[in-house]
């Protein structure tokens, strides 16, 4: 069982995403690899972010974009949104 409370849980699967979104090489893309440095700029980085809205279920706020900015940082996002939606009265 996934821990949602744990900010690094879903860095393997978020990687993936990056990959299949982008159509990068799975060898490009480290925990810790910039996204501005793969060629995800801001604008891309709202294409992801829908993207991880539609798989995860959620809603990723806009203003979370500039968070964004490597596999780690994003599994920070989504697990914090996840355990949001997780924790909220009558969910």
């Amino acid at each position: 069982m996934g821990e949602v409370n744990d900010p690094l849980a879903y860095v393997d699967e978020i990687k993936k995403i990056v990959c299949d979104s982008f159509f990068l090489d799975p060898g490009q893309v480290a925990d810790d690899t910039q996204l501005e440095d793969l060629g995800i700029d801001s604008k891309r980085r709202v294409q992801l972010l829908a993207t991880l809205e539609v798989h995860f279920g959620i809603t990723i706020d806009l203003d979370e974009r500039d968070l964004l900015t490597d596999a780690r940082s994003v599994s920070r996002v989504v697990a914090n949104t996840l355990g949001k939606a997780q924790g909220a009265p009558g969910a």
